[in-house]
Parts: structure tokens; sequence; C-alpha cells
């Protein structure tokens, strides 16, 4: 099995492609991961405007480093961050590779009850957070011991947070890592249940950077711009990558549509990640983004073919993605052409990553017919953290089955339609909620729309739909969408159950959650 120093300094012996080699062939091999001389950008703040270069980042990462291994973390611990995006952040990132220990990032959004499982799960020996998320990360960490790296709360004792920066920093020799070695846990969003702790190794990283390079290409002068939250993977990934490949990454702490659209000029941003309704806002505020960009990576969420057409219109070259934790990212991208061309596909599976459509009975399906996809290659998970029998259910002939339903066409072109336990069954006959969800949406005073089943006392489930009108659409009636549903969708297909909202309730990673657009139809 080959082997990574996770190293900055240094100008670069690493091509991509010779990550996917030895990734598939095992090969041992010790590369400097920072494509760039020491004085090129690695990470850039904006809201400070504070540029780190490749040396200055890794001599910050050493100092990090340092104070972790002061405050007892060795090679193969689990080291826990609760805080939002931020340069300690992106530090504790590279800092946890070069000790050899494992990083879990945890979402800085949850409440300590609903984090508290997952201290517990992840096995940590140490929480590192910051002053808003303090009180939480002390709530949650149980016997957990906590850092923050941001000056303590007037008043807390030490015992209950210690001040990083107090920590002398010791001198650190990089672990040399397998590449079946765990780098992260990272929870799934957990909208349909409880949060899977997801385990990825250096591999998983490598070929994942290596195949996203392969579809979306990379230049020496590229700026990939991360206004995704880092706890999630679309906020981590760049941060990772644009260290492999030796360009430059732009955190912003928090998004904001007209700040990060304006921010996109000003820091001559030449990609982008982002969930659909962010894009949408953007837009809505500015029309048009960037003429410096050459891609707008939309991931978390289905992208309406709506928004596709309006990038067209507007110039943005917008890449559907269809990804997972469980896949480190990107699983299949579309470039902008086929984007435009083939409305409604995310496209071809990455290079080195299989997908297989299997029916109810296992079996794999020929092109245009749905079912269930399942992945597989070296950026999929070897599985759970401290859960064999989720591993086991998870995985099967084909590989990792994602839950979600979909299909190839005959290019191999990959459409995906919903998740396997969002199908809604009424009166014995199955509901598709993304074919309801697209009737409704073609109405132009929708702007978007998430259909669910709710539990009938007659018929099982019935179709519920919270719907978001567009800006001054006030006219818009349970009554209206029956109405433009009739002709359009068979009857039993029809939502029996309205609601409005002016936007989704969405996770932080951009997905509908869907429990929560169930509470806001129950009672109607």
């Amino acid at each position: 099995m080959g082997t990574v120093t996770w190293t900055l300094r240094d100008p670069v012996s690493l091509q991509t492609a010779g990550a996917s080699d030895a990734t598939r062939r095992g090969e041992s091999f010790e590369p400097a991961l920072a494509l760039a001389h020491e004085g090129e950008p690695a990470v850039i703040v904006h809201g400070t405007g504070q540029t780190w270069t490749y040396a200055e980042l890794d001599s910050a990462v050493d100092e990090t480093a340092g104070r972790l291994a002061a405050l007892g973390v060795r090679e193969g611990d689990h080291v826990g961050v609760l805080m939002h995006t931020r340069m300690a952040f992106v530090r504790l990132v590279h800092a946890t590779a070069r000790l050899g220990a494992t990083l879990v990032p945890l979402n800085a959004r949850l409440t300590a009850a609903e984090l508290d499982s997952q201290v517990d799960r992840a096995d940590l020996m140490l929480l590192v957070c910051e002053s808003d998320t303090e009180t939480t990360a002390v709530d949650a960490a149980g016997d957990v011991p906590v850092a923050s790296v941001d000056p303590p709360a007037t008043g807390r004792s030490e015992a209950e947070v210690g001040a990083f920066a107090d920590a002398d920093p010791v001198a650190v020799t990089p672990i040399e890592r397998a590449l079946d070695d765990r780098q992260y846990v990272l929870y799934t969003s957990g909208t349909t249940g409880q949060p899977k702790a997801v385990s990825l190794t250096v591999g998983n990283m490598l070929a994942n950077a290596t195949a996203s390079a392969f579809r979306l290409g990379v230049l020496p002068h590229d700026r990939w711009f991360d206004p995704l939250p880092m706890y999630h993977m679309g906020g981590l990934a760049p941060v990772v990558r644009s260290a492999l490949y030796g360009t430059t990454v732009v955190i912003q702490r928090e998004f904001d549509a007209r700040e990060t659209a304006d921010a996109l000029n000003e820091r001559d941003a030449t990609g982008i990640s982002l969930v659909p309704t962010m894009l949408r806002r953007m837009l809505d505020a500015r029309e048009t983004l960037s003429d410096s960009l050459r891609f707008v990576l939309l991931g978390g969420a289905p992208t309406p073919d709506a928004l596709i057409e309006r990038c067209g219109e507007a110039g943005v070259p917008v890449c559907p993605t269809y990804g997972l934790t469980e896949t480190a990212s990107q699983l299949a991208t579309a470039r902008p052409d086929e984007a435009l061309d083939h409305l409604g596909t995310v496209g071809r599976p990455l290079s080195m990553t299989d997908v297989t459509v299997v029916g109810a009975d296992g079996e794999s399906l020929p092109p245009h017919e749905s079912g269930e996809l399942v992945v597989s290659g070296p950026t999929v998970t070897p599985g759970y953290y401290d859960d064999p029998d989720e591993t086991a259910d998870a995985f099967g002939e084909h590989g990792l089955h994602t839950g979600d339903i979909g299909y190839v066409d005959e290019a191999g072109r990959l459409q995906v339609l919903n998740r396997r336990e969002d199908r809604i069954v009424t009166g014995g006959e199955n509901v598709d909620p993304s074919e309801v969800a697209n009737v409704i949406r073609d109405h132009p005073d929708v702007r978007d729309v998430a259909v669910v089943g709710l539990d009938d006392p007659e018929w099982g489930e019935r179709v519920a739909a919270l719907v978001a009108r567009e800006p001054a659409a006030d006219g818009l009636s349970p009554d209206t969408i029956r109405e433009h549903c009739a002709g359009r969708l068979t009857g039993y297909k029809h939502p029996w159950t309205v609601g409005f909202a002016d936007e989704l309730p969405r996770t932080a990673s951009g997905t509908v959650d869907r429990e929560a657009v169930r509470e806001r139809l129950r009672d109607r």
C-alpha cells in the first residue's frame, strides 16, 4: 500500500495523475503535496484580505501541529473541530494530516443535544472550538478535553476550556501515511435518520482530487472560492484539493448573495462551489457572475432545469454535480455545454468511478430504466466508523448502495431522481416525488417546491407539497397548484396538502430538510 507524507513547503513532484496511479496500484510514494513554489498564494481569507503563501501556510501548520502535539494528539487520534469556516480550520485540516491524526468536523449549527452522540461515537481525544461555539462544545464534549482557538470566555475555568494558544508548540516530524489510513470522519446530513459517521482515507481524498481535476481541469493560477461550511464535504474538499494542486483557495466565513457575487470579481475567482439556492440568490442579486469563472460547481441538491437555462443565458459556466460524503464529494459532474444540451443530467461519472443502476432484485438495469444508484471506485469510503453492521448493509455486489434513484442514458450520462426512501406509496400506487415537483415547478409563480409523503389513515400516505413562491406571487393558492397539476399528473399524484414558504428548509449542505418540510405540512 502506498504512503504519503503531508508537507506544504516544497515545489513539487506530485502530479495528480501520479496520485491516481498510485491509488490504484498501491505503489509507495512520498510526494510533497503542494504544486506551487513557496511564495505563491495558498489561502486568501475573504473579508480580511489576508493572504497566506505556501511557505507561510507551511510554517503556520507546523505551529498548529506542534500545539496539537503539546495537547497530547498522536498518530491515529481523533480530533474534533466545531467551528465555522476560518483560517484556524484550514490550519487544523493540514496539521492533523501532518500528525497522522484523524480530523472529525462537526456541524457548528447543531445544538449540544444533537452533537452529544456524534462526539461520543467519534472517539475524540480533543475537541477544538472557537468563541462562537465554545458553550456548545463544552456542553457536548462530556469527558473530552476542549480547547478554543480564541480566548476562552471570561469566567470559564481552564478545566472546561483550554486556550489553544497557551499550548507551547513542540517539534513535529510529519508522519508517513498509507493510502488506506483514515484521514477524516464526516457525518452525513441525516435528513432521513441519524447521521452516519463516514470514514474517508488518504487514498479517497487523493483519488477524488485527481478525478475532479480530470473533469474540471486545473490551471496554475486557479482560485477556488469556497463559501460553503468546511464542516461539510462540499466546503472541505476545495481546501484539500487546492493544497494538492498547488493552487489558491479563497475562504469565506459566511455566504451572502451580494457580497459573494461581488467577491468573485474582487478575488479573480476561477471556480466556486455552491448549492442551487445560493446560485439563484446570487443571480437574483447581480444577474450574472464574474467572467473570470471557469466553472460553478453546483451540488448538494437537484438543480432545476430553469436555473441551468438561466445560467446559459447569463453566460455562467454551471457544472451540475452529484456527490456524497461517502465518495469524498464529486461522483459525477456535467460540463457547462453538456448541462445545457441535456437538461437534468449531472454528467458522466468521474474517472475511476463506476455507477451501476440496479433493480429491486439487485440486478443491473439497462439505460433509461430507473433504479438505485450503486457506486464503486477508489473515492468510495471503506465504511462507517465503528459500525460494521451499517457498513455491511451499505455495500453489495456492485459497490456502495447510495439510496438514490436514477438512471443513465445511452451515452452514460446520469440522471438522479430522488432518494429511495422518499418514494410515496398512496393507495397502493407508487408516486415519484421528483415527477410531482417538476410539474409544480413549471408554474410561473413557483420558485421551488419540495414534495413529501404524509401519513394518511385511509390511503397509507398522501402527497404533500411545500411551495416557495416567486416574489409578488400572492395569488398562488393550494387550489391554483392542484389546478396546474390537472391534466399533467394522474389524480393520485396530485398534492392533497399544499403549504407555502418564503424558502424551503435546508440543511447546511444545501439538501432539502425533508423532515422539516413534513413538520410544516402536517397540521395543514
